[in-house]
């Protein structure tokens, strides 16, 4: 009987290791992870994470801790440094969902419709803002946010991380 088992454990542990094989093979195993720090007075921080997909474009993954309830919170690349007010928004990502605190996107194009890779976006003087809300006041509350691409290198010369203000739209 134990022999049974453990040859029905063995092909089921075969399977899973095939099924996720499978799965990377969808990606280069490039993969890039930038820290998002506290953006206001609400206490939320994480990651967001680049992996390259074999066809050259990206998958994001910003992971949050701090998040709650069903409100959902718009993600944004923006050009230039996280400091710099009324950046444009670059790329729209899907929104993290407060009750899980994560969001994934395939990120293919960008808000002007152009194509972008992997190598162009860990390469881009941007940075990542989640905003409070989508809407109203709250959507100029930045609930956490970092530098990305080649943004990261550029060191802040007094040390503390600003957050510039969106642009309105």
């Amino acid at each position: 009987m134990k022999k049974v088992i453990g040859g029905i454990l063995l092909a089921g542990s075969l399977i899973a290791c095939q099924d996720n094989e499978t799965g990377n093979k969808d990606f280069t195993g490039n993969e890039t992870v930038y820290s998002l720090t506290v953006g206001s007075e609400y206490d939320v921080d994480g990651t967001v994470t680049l992996k390259e997909k074999t066809d050259g474009s990206t998958v994001v993954i910003v992971a949050l801790s701090g998040t709650e309830g069903n409100a959902e919170h718009p993600v944004h690349i923006h050009l230039g440094d996280i400091a710099a007010p009324g950046a444009d928004v670059y790329a729209l990502l899907n929104p993290v969902v407060g009750s899980v605190g994560t969001s994934e996107t395939s990120l293919t194009k960008v808000a002007d419709e152009s194509t972008i890779t992997y190598k162009q976006l860990v390469a881009l003087n941007a940075c990542m803002k989640v905003h409070l809300a989508a809407t109203g006041e709250s959507k100029d509350i930045i609930l956490a946010g970092g530098n990305i691409g080649s943004a990261v290198t550029k060191a802040s010369s007094s040390g503390r991380v600003a957050f510039g203000v969106c642009k309105s739209e």
